[in-house]
């Protein structure tokens, strides 16, 4: 029996990976004719060890991400998918992306890109699609790959 996927959630954070994961959750969504929910999470834990914190800079990156995700939906939107729709949410994205979206949203699929961390980073506070993956309440499919299949060139080590 072949599962038809009714509302996927696909998490972008701006890294190649989540963008690869959006177009891949385009194509999905169309296939299954189902709801794509773009959600990008801010995460405001990274903002508290900053001392001079103020309202401007969660501000700013709410409107930057305004932006993308409206460039995401007209993307889907060219690309042939019409109920398609995003959120921006605030906290820890592990949680969000593995329990709390999945149960308000009556989510069925969630897709995200692999990690761009390295192996010491990932030890010291783990990969959110690694936490995802073995924390959602429904399936996950982690991409590696773009539309072709084709898995995607590494980063040299001057970009990490």
């Amino acid at each position: 029996m072949l599962k038809q996927y009714s509302k996927i959630l696909v998490a972008v954070d701006g890294s190649r990976e989540s963008e690869l994961a959006f177009k891949k959750a385009v194509e999905v969504a169309k296939r299954n004719e189902a709801e794509l929910l773009i959600s990008h999470i801010i995460d405001v834990r990274a903002f508290q060890s900053i001392s001079s914190f103020d309202e401007t800079l969660a501000d700013e990156a709410t409107a930057i991400a305004k932006e993308t995700l409206n460039d995401y939906i007209t993307y889907a939107n060219e690309h042939g998918l019409e109920n398609v729709s995003y959120s921006i949410e605030y906290g820890s994205p592990k949680p969000l992306l593995s329990k709390q979206l999945p149960e308000e949203r009556k989510i069925d699929l969630i897709m995200m890109g692999a990690t761009g961390l390295n192996a010491v980073e990932r030890i010291l506070i783990g990969s959110v699609s690694s936490y995802v993956s073995r924390h959602a309440l429904c399936d996950v499919l982690i991409v590696r790959t773009d539309l072709d299949n084709r898995t995607l060139p590494q980063k040299k080590k001057e970009e990490e």
